[in-house]
């Protein structure tokens, strides 16, 4: 059946079909092209975004490595004048409250005492160490005692007693903890391993020890 003739004006032929084809086509093609280079921008500013942001978060990172390596130096260095006031300030009122309790100790080691091994290797240290002909005590100095504390200066006192004992001096060990503020967990900690508890009372020091502490011999 034929087509009316008013219809096949309207139908486009195969040459003209073919040409609107090719033009969609080449359009399209060009749209594609500009939305790639579109993209290809939009990649490349992210990605220079990124390398910025990351020198900036390398920059503050390394920043942050600097403030914290000043803060633990500067920390350090607290901690070394803790204990060289420890030594000169708290020492005399240490002597003073264990003496109180007869021990009589004529003195005090104010410097820091290194024991070392046969071979100049060092063991440990002690803060400050009081002496008589019949004992020795050895004191931690801390701004703020923690409860792994007393578990350390145990083993320092340990080592302290294996070391006089290779001098043939049988003196008895005592220990102690002082502190300037006492946590309760560390005093607790301290007092069940059998250590003197000292604490800062206004200018001086105090034993701060339970009726019938009985200290621990090493």
């Amino acid at each position: 059946m034929a087509l009316p003739a008013e219809v096949m004006q309207n139908v486009p032929t195969i040459e003209e079909f073919w040409a609107a084809f090719t033009k969609s086509q080449i359009e399209a093609a060009k749209r594609r092209e500009e939305w790639e280079r579109e993209l290809a921008e939009v990649r490349k500013e992210w990605k220079r975004e990124m390398a910025e942001s990351r020198k900036e978060w390398e920059r503050e990172l390394a920043e942050s490595q600097r403030i914290v390596k000043s803060v633990s130096r500067q920390m350090g260095d607290l901690h070394n004048r803790f204990g060289e006031l420890a030594e000169h300030l708290v020492a005399p009122g240490i002597l003073k409250r264990f003496n109180e309790r007869g021990y009589h100790f004529g003195g005090i080691i104010a410097e820091r005492v290194q024991v070392m091994d046969s071979s100049g290797r060092l063991l440990t240290e002690i803060d400050l160490l009081l002496e008589n002909g019949q004992y020795s005590m050895a004191v931690e100095v801390k701004s703020r005692p923690r409860e792994k504390d007393a578990e350390h200066h145990v083993k320092r006192l340990e080592i302290l007693r294996e070391h006089k004992n290779r001098q043939n001096d049988r003196r008895k060990i005592h220990g102690a903890i002082a502190g300037a503020v006492f946590p309760r967990e560390a005093m607790a900690a301290a007092l069940e391993a059998g250590l003197y508890v000292i604490v800062q009372s206004g200018d001086t020091m105090k034993l701060d020890i339970p009726e019938g502490f009985q200290p621990r011999e090493w």
